[in-house]
This record gives structure tokens, sequence and C-alpha cells, in this order.
């Protein structure tokens, strides 16, 4: 099960967060901060996957943004690494660039992608249409 779900800039502020399970604020800032220094310094030459706690964290960067996903012993870590790669290129065919200026339609892809923590949703055409069709709906 997908545990949690972040985007982190270089400089290490969170920019989008979703958990799949109930934590306490307080719990989650704790949290973030030990990812950010866990997952952030490491090279390009170490693994990608680091195992925190109860935790396997499994990232990935690209360019200025971290991508960061917190899985129980029972997920795979590649299928998570993958998860990743296609979560930023549904981002990219629909915002043409990685960068980001609606965060609530972020939330959207990842709502179709991910469902309590479950992976429901892979095929890029089908997680962007309800976000197309909402697009269209607002153009009229």
């Amino acid at each position: 099960m997908i545990k949690f779900f972040l985007l982190v800039n270089k400089q290490g502020q969170i920019r989008l967060s979703r958990y799949y399970e109930p934590m306490k604020i307080h719990k989650r800032t704790l949290l973030e901060a030990d990812i950010i220094k866990n997952c952030l310094p490491r090279t390009k030459d170490q693994c990608s996957f680091v195992e925190y706690k109860d935790v396997k964290l499994v990232y990935r960067q690209y360019a200025a943004l971290f991508v960061v996903i917190g899985i129980d012993d029972t997920e795979n870590e590649l299928a998570a690494y993958e998860l990743i790669h296609n979560f930023v290129e549904v981002l990219d065919k629909y915002f043409s660039r990685v960068i980001m200026f609606n965060l609530d339609k972020v939330h959207i892809i990842l709502d179709e992608m991910i469902l309590n923590g479950r992976v429901v949703e892979t095929n890029k055409s089908r997680i962007l249409a309800p976000l197309l069709a909402l697009d269209k709906m607002t153009e009229s």
C-alpha cells in the first residue's frame, strides 16, 4: 500500500502532499522533515530506495523537483519507481512542462492514479480524460 505521495523542491519545500493513512499534522511535519533529510542530499549514484522506520521511501528527481512515495513492505519498489515516472509523464502531457501552476489539477491527476493507497489507473489518456472534460466545460 502507498502511505504517502510527496512533491518536494530542491530547497526542501513541500509542493504537494497526499497521505493515504490518517496522521496528525505534527507527525506529518516531522515525517516530511526526516524524508527531506534522507532523500535530498543523496547523489544520483545512490539507490533511489531508502528504508525509513516502517516505510520504504522511493524517490526520483526531475530537474528541481523530487517525487517521493512512501510504501509498505508489501509493495514493489520498482513498481513505485515506475509510478513516479508515469505521474511525471502525465503532468508533462497535460501542462506541456512539469512546471505546475494549478495544484488542484495536479491533485485530480493524482486522485485518478491512486485511490486509498492503491494504484487504480496508469493509462495516460484515461487519467487525463476527466481533466480534459472539465477544461471543455469551462471553455464553453
